[in-house]
């Protein structure tokens, strides 16, 4: 299949640009897709190194410094987009025009960037047009998880018997195995990876820290508040830190406030055999099993008898289970709903559509290992 990839306007879809994790998507994806033989046309800043069959450049660093004048994106995470941004206006004026000279009928159309995609999808409506991963506009929808998928469905799903819901679907974010690094020893500290704001529970966090006597590592974007006898901020870490500070770690720390479509860090930290301690509830829910890969809290009294508790859990289970999530493992997912709602366009047959070489079914409910 054919598969127009957007970048995100204002960032450089690349490996080592670890701060924005729809940036980090766009690579993840491109990756995938172009394994599973499809042919992928990326749209993006021209020092992107994304694996595809076609790369067009969108944006330059001009334009990056036009708009962001010496803005440090591994520093400060990425520059916070304005739709008056001169970078945006670059940026949609060139990808729909681009898309333009190169779209054939048939073709899929990926707005990775939610609603500021929305314009380019208006713009080229005889594509089909998929949004992987936040589902705020599109008509098909991939979500990062089914707590994501049905917050957006709301009550239309309770109160009645009829939907339009057959084709969203649930495709987990994907990781490479071997990015991070599995010790099953672990070092007398906790970490927090990600934005250092309230909703992510930075607070709670510092409190697990201070009531068990433990020392803390928190790493991202913003300062809480100076550091504490157990508390240590070392802001913004890059690809090779963040592995070593994970592997290393007893447990990370993910006690979000509101309900995560998913949380990145939670699972690299499983890649790495690290246990998680998170609350119970969004993506957590289905990504970190209780007792096998982590626990879930719902006071501090529990979060405090989970961190006393991590060491209970078994490395080489918690890492089996995120492997759940490898590239090659996920990759699957995109082809298989591809040709599901490709059934509904140009004639096909939709949900009445059969496809008698078919070996299984994939799926993103999966199946725990024993604790």
């Amino acid at each position: 299949m054919r598969v127009h990839l957007l970048s995100v306007p204002n960032t450089i879809a690349a490996s080592w640009y670890t701060t924005c994790p729809f940036t980090a998507k766009v690579v993840k994806i491109g990756r995938m897709l172009t394994g599973e033989g499809h042919h992928v046309i990326h749209y993006g800043h021209e020092n992107s190194d994304v694996m595809c069959a076609e790369h067009v450049t969108v944006t330059t660093a001009a334009d990056l410094e036009a708009s962001y004048h010496g803005h440090d994106p591994m520093r400060f995470g990425p520059p916070l987009l304005n739709l008056h941004d001169p970078i945006f206006k670059t940026y949609l004026t060139n990808v729909i025009r681009e898309i333009g000279e190169h779209k054939q009928p048939g073709d899929i159309l990926l707005a990775t960037f939610g609603s500021w995609h929305r314009i380019i999808m208006f713009e080229h409506k005889d594509l089909i047009c998929i949004e992987p991963g936040i589902g705020a506009f599109a008509k098909n929808r991939i979500f990062e998880s089914y707590a994501s998928m049905h917050a957006y469905q709301t009550s239309a799903m309770v109160t009645t018997a009829s939907n339009d819901f057959w084709y969203d679907t649930v495709i987990p974010l994907a990781f490479d195995p071997a990015e991070f690094t599995f010790r099953d020893k672990k070092d007398n500290y906790f970490l927090f990876l990600g934005r250092l704001i309230k909703g992510k529970g930075v607070h709670i966090a510092e409190q697990i820290a201070e009531a068990t006597k433990t020392d803390l590592i928190m790493a991202g974007q913003g300062i809480t508040h100076p550091d504490t006898k157990y508390v240590k901020q070392i802001g913004m870490v890059g690809a090779k830190e963040r592995s070593e500070l994970m592997s290393g770690a007893k447990a990370i720390l993910c006690p979000s406030l509101y309900m995560e479509p998913f949380c990145g860090p939670h699972v690299e930290a499983e890649m790495c055999g690290t246990p998680v301690i998170s609350t119970d509830w969004g993506a957590f829910s289905e990504y970190n099993p209780h007792g096998l890969t982590g626990y879930r809290c719902k006071s501090l009294e529990q979060f405090i008898w989970a961190a006393n508790h991590v060491g209970d859990l078994d490395p080489h289970k918690i890492r089996a289970w995120a492997e759940n999530f490898s590239l090659d493992k996920i990759a699957p997912h995109y082809t298989d709903y591809f040709q599901t709602v490709k059934d509904c366009y140009d004639g096909g047959d939709g949900w009445f559509a059969l496809h008698p070489e078919r070996v299984s079914l994939n799926t993103a409910c999966f199946e725990p290992l024993a604790p």
